[in-house]
This record gives structure tokens, sequence and C-alpha cells, in this order.
């Protein structure tokens, strides 16, 4: 069995190294230059799409022309799965746009290169079958789980409600504490080491996975909502604290 990466960017060539230690990947991508991981295959186009499996790793802004183009090119059978960090957009993409003898599953490694650099055993794994027979489900679940990860099985729409807080706040968190430019100091706590690990995991991303985080969740602007109401909240309660003299005894 072949499967191709589609994406040599960060992420995709992380996922194509980690795949390689248990199928022979083969890595593609659009734009010529990117350096393909050691005991990846570079592939050609033709040659991507001759594999059995596709995993796309693509910027969730790019995804429907990424898969729009590809469908009219997939060989029956072809197995299709996503690792975009929302769930609920790319799975209608994959199910309106591609024929229906493609297979299709949407999947999320809730991990990165930074997040994974010890290994992914243990990590959470989102796995989502969306239109594929059951022993096809069965068997990539088992892959996965043999990976040591964490698979955690769902529908999209349950992972993007999760994923909104879970997610989606770490990523405005770190951004935000990213803006205060934060330094090293010899009188760091642990509280204060773990706020410079959230900086460090989330802004060594591209700057588009936090807009597409925040634009193709739905549950996304909800919680924008809740994180500034919950922000004024604390100011207000300091500027009350203000008004009234603050008393120290």
């Amino acid at each position: 069995m072949k499967i191709a990466v589609y994406g040599m960017g960060r992420f995709g060539s992380f996922w194509a190294k980690t795949l390689s230690e248990y199928h022979d990947v083969y890595g593609y991508n659009r734009t010529s230059g990117k350096e393909i991981p050691e005991g990846v295959f570079p592939a050609t186009y033709d040659q991507m799409l001759s594999c059995d499996v596709i995993v796309l790793c693509v910027a969730i802004s790019a995804f429907k022309d990424v898969v729009k183009h590809l469908a009219p090119h997939l060989a029956s059978g072809t197995l299709v799965m996503d690792t975009c960090s929302v769930k609920t957009y790319p799975a209608s993409v994959m199910l309106e746009y591609l024929p229906h003898d493609i297979h299709c599953i949407a999947t999320h490694p809730m991990f990165g290169p930074d997040s994974a650099k010890h290994g992914v055993q243990g990590l959470p794994f989102v796995y989502c079958p969306l239109r594929c027979p059951t022993d096809t489900a069965t068997f990539w679940k088992q892959q996965f789980l043999a990976m040591k990860m964490n698979v955690l099985e769902m529908d999209c729409d349950r992972h993007d409600k999760q994923a909104a807080y879970s997610q989606g706040v770490t990523h405005f968190v770190g951004r935000v504490l990213d803006e205060l430019h934060l330094q090293e100091t010899e009188l760091a706590t642990l509280g204060y080491k773990n706020l410079m690990t959230i900086v460090e995991q989330t802004c060594n991303d591209p700057l588009q996975l936090f807009y597409d985080l925040q634009r193709f969740n739905p549950y996304a602007h909800r919680m924008h909502e809740q994180l500034k109401q919950a922000l004024e909240a604390v100011v207000s309660a300091l500027d009350r604290q203000d008004a009234a003299g603050w008393k120290i005894t």
C-alpha cells in the first residue's frame, strides 16, 4: 500500500516522516523547492495520484480548491484523508466534491512538530470516518492505534464544538501573549514558563493556521465573544476595586 502526503509544509513534512515509519510514503508539493523529509519518497503529481491513500496537509483556506482540482483525476477506490484542525468544513467539502466511488475519512492529529517532538505516543488523534467501507474504517483506526496514539472516534460537529475552546483558545491566547513580547527571566515561575511554551507551540505555526482556525470553526465566534466577556469581567472587577480604594491590612 502506498500513501501520498499532499503538502510538504511544516506539518505535512512532519506527518509524512511520522507515517513513513510504518508505511511507504510519497511526498508531493504543488510548488517546487520544498525539501522532502528523510524516509519519504519524492513524488510527481501523477505518482501522487497513483497512490492508494492521499493525505491532504494543506491550509484550511486552500482545502476546497485542492479537493476540486483533485476530484476528476482520482482513481476509483482511492482513500482521501484530511488533517485539518477543523472538521465540519473539510468533511462537507470532501463529501460534496469527491466522487461517490472515492472513500474519505476526516482526521485531526491534535499535535504538531513542536508538541510531538518526542513522538506521537499517547497524543490525541481525532478520527471521523465519512464515506468508506466498514472494513476500511476499521483497518485505518487499527493502524493509528498501532502508532500508540490516543485515537478518538467522534463526529465532526462534536470535534469542532470542543476544539473551539481547547485548541481555539490556546492559539488565541498564544497569539495575544506573543504580542506582549514576553521574555525569559530569572524570576520565571513554572506558570510563566508554561505560558512561554504556549507561545512557542502556537506561534511557530503559520499565521494562516491561526486565521483559519478562527474562521472555519463554526463555534469560534461564540468562543471569541465569551473570551472578550471574560476579559471585560476581570478588568471591570479591578476597576471597581480601584473606585472603592485599595485597602492593605
